[in-house]
């Protein structure tokens, strides 16, 4: 499974921005997809999650926020990123989670400044 993200750039505070990754090569195993972030000298941490019924989390820290959304077929994951924050700015990764194993996307850079 080959994960491309799109959609990263520079907005000011309060700003949107919308995230997509597209999953290529056989995506039949995929489970559930997910968004991780990575801010500098900080662990990768887990922004949303989208299971196979349609349920969804989110940390704390975007609830209300942000909305991920999928195709059926899950070879589409989404990230509406709306009344962003300095504290948003991270690289941000798409993640499509099989039986035994998990697939990351190259990333992509969201930067919050004024």
């Amino acid at each position: 499974v080959q994960l491309v993200e799109s959609g990263g750039n520079v907005v000011p505070p309060g700003g949107s921005l919308r995230l997509s990754c597209t999953a290529s090569g056989n995506t039949a195993g995929v489970t559930s997809m997910a968004w991780y972030r990575q801010a500098p000298e900080k662990e990768r941490e887990v922004v949303a999650h989208i299971y196979p019924s349609g349920s969804t989390y989110y940390v704390d820290s975007v609830k209300g926020r942000f909305t991920i959304s999928s195709t059926a077929a899950k070879n589409m994951v989404a990230l509406q990123m709306n009344n962003l924050r300095p504290e948003d700015t991270a690289i941000y990764y798409c993640s499509a989670t099989e039986l035994t194993a998990r697939y990351w996307g190259q990333g992509t850079q969201v930067t919050v400044s004024p």
